[in-house]
């Protein structure tokens, strides 16, 4: 099965490339990118057939696509951005790599990873993405501090949505 990074970098390549339509097998796994219907189909296939639950529709790869969404959560967050827009020209954004649930700390009970005032490096983990049960930790990419925490604990989180915004040293 593929690592978490390696489907982040096909997505990056297949969105960059003129490429319409990509599939990859590997052992027993599938999955399916089309480019011009703006949806991500993962399609697990195995000896036995799986249920139709296992076919998870992903959100569009195209920027353009995920904005146009009506969805509550973009246009809550579209409306920090434009808050925020002004302010955060020299500020780094840490985005969400995937479509899951953020995280702000590794359980219930424990304390956030970071929070504004934060100082972090580069390898530093700030939230938590899960997506299909798997928890995949976020880290900083950049040395600085933590402006603003733009979503909230629990909240369902978009490809490329900004979750921190970073101010650099």
């Amino acid at each position: 099965m593929l690592k978490v990074q390696e489907i982040r970098e096909l997505i990056k390549l297949i969105d960059q490339s003129s490429i319409d339509e990509f599939e990859y097998e590997h052992e027993g796994a599938s999955i399916k990118m089309k480019k011009n219907t703006g949806v991500t189909v993962v399609e697990p296939q195995y000896a036995v057939q799986a249920p139709p639950a296992a076919v998870i529709p992903a959100q569009p790869i195209h920027h353009e696509s995920i904005a146009a969404s009506p969805a509550p959560a973009i246009s809550e967050v579209q409306k920090q951005e434009s808050v925020s827009a002004v302010n955060d020209a020299n500020l780094h954004k840490i985005v969400s790599p995937m479509v899951g649930t953020f995280y702000v700390s590794p359980s219930p009970d424990s304390d956030p990873y970071v929070q504004e005032g934060s100082k972090v490096q580069a390898n530093t983990v700030v939230c938590i993405v899960e997506a299909m049960k798997l928890f995949n930790e976020i880290e900083a990419e950049v040395d600085g501090e933590i402006v603003e925490v733009l979503v909230k604990d629990g909240q369902l989180v978009e490809y490329g949505q900004p979750l921190f915004l970073v101010k650099s040293k």
